[in-house]
């Protein structure tokens, strides 16, 4: 009977991996049957050199394809160069290593220890740098799903400022009196961010008291009058309101709520408290103090 090539290399054989025993096996063979063992050891050995050429060049092909794809989706995103290029070299890398594990396995070893040795790796790789991986992830998807831009004026992480850069780590955001402040991008990702430059326009609310015993007609015309000479004040998405908000214990608090673009915000915030500074004691109108009334029990 001709010995098949997976008898001839049986388990025993690899365990002892003795060459006496290797060649008394031989030695007991007729020359036709060690011919054909030989023959059979060269067909499956070239069996499997073409299934391990078949895997390697099928799985380089999917990774190129798969790399591309991935790169082309992050430029129509306008991801930052860096991280398009790092993302796509480390898919790369993994998809190699999963290959090799692949190829590792066609060729009859066990994987589960090569396997094992690659999750204890990332598990300590990922322990050691859970902080700096958490900014990393953060970055990526900042720059992947874009809540903000390079000049836009956010407020996170209870900063607020002007964006001057993302990186992959860091957002670099300016404040209004000119510090740089470097935010991680971990908590910045997964916290709450006011983006006050997404919309053009944006509504400015401002409240402002007169003393019991005013006119709140009368205020409310002055007010409007002040707003209408002010061009920067938009119509739309809606005309300027104003209502009486609160009778509080010292004062009448009236709302002022109007539209502008998003550059003429602080502008109309600061000229409408001075005008009307300056205009309501002209018209009559009072500005109230906080006051206290003391009973005095003289029993």
């Amino acid at each position: 009977m001709i010995p098949d090539i997976f008898t001839f290399l049986t388990a025993a054989d690899v365990a002892a991996t003795a060459p006496a025993g290797i060649l008394e096996r031989l030695s007991g063979m007729s020359p036709d049957e060690l011919m054909h063992a030989v023959a059979a050891l060269a067909v499956s050995v070239a069996w499997k050199l073409v299934k391990l050429l078949v895997i390697w060049f099928l799985g380089r092909w999917i990774t190129r394809r798969v790399v591309n794809v991935i790169r082309i989706l992050m430029e129509k995103r306008n991801v930052n160069l860096s991280v398009r290029t790092f993302v796509s070299s480390l898919v790369d890398v993994v998809a190699m290593i999963i290959l090799i594990v692949m190829i590792i396995g066609v060729i009859g070893i066990d994987t589960s220890s090569f396997i094992a040795l690659f999750a204890s790796a990332g598990v300590a790789i990922g322990m050691a740098l859970s902080g700096t991986l958490q900014n990393f992830a953060g970055g990526v998807m900042i720059l992947l799903f874009r809540p903000f831009k390079v000049g836009d004026v956010i407020e996170a992480q209870g900063v607020t400022g002007c964006v001057k850069e993302i990186q992959i780590f860091n957002t670099v955001v300016n404040t209004p009196d000119n510090k740089v402040i470097l935010l991680p991008n971990g908590p910045v990702s997964t916290g709450i961010i006011n983006n006050y430059s997404r919309e053009e326009v944006r509504r400015v609310e401002l409240t402002y008291s007169i003393a019991y015993g005013d006119d709140f007609e009368k205020a409310r015309k002055v007010l409007l009058e002040l707003i209408a000479e002010d061009g920067r004040v938009l119509d739309k998405p809606a005309e300027p309101f104003i209502g009486l908000s609160s009778l509080a214990a010292s004062s009448i608090d009236v709302t002022v709520r109007v539209w502008c673009r998003q550059e003429d915000y602080r502008g109309i915030l600061f000229d409408m408290n001075r005008k009307v500074y300056e205009t309501f004691p002209k018209r009559g109108l009072n500005f109230p103090y906080q006051t206290l009334t003391v009973n005095v029990n003289r029993e």
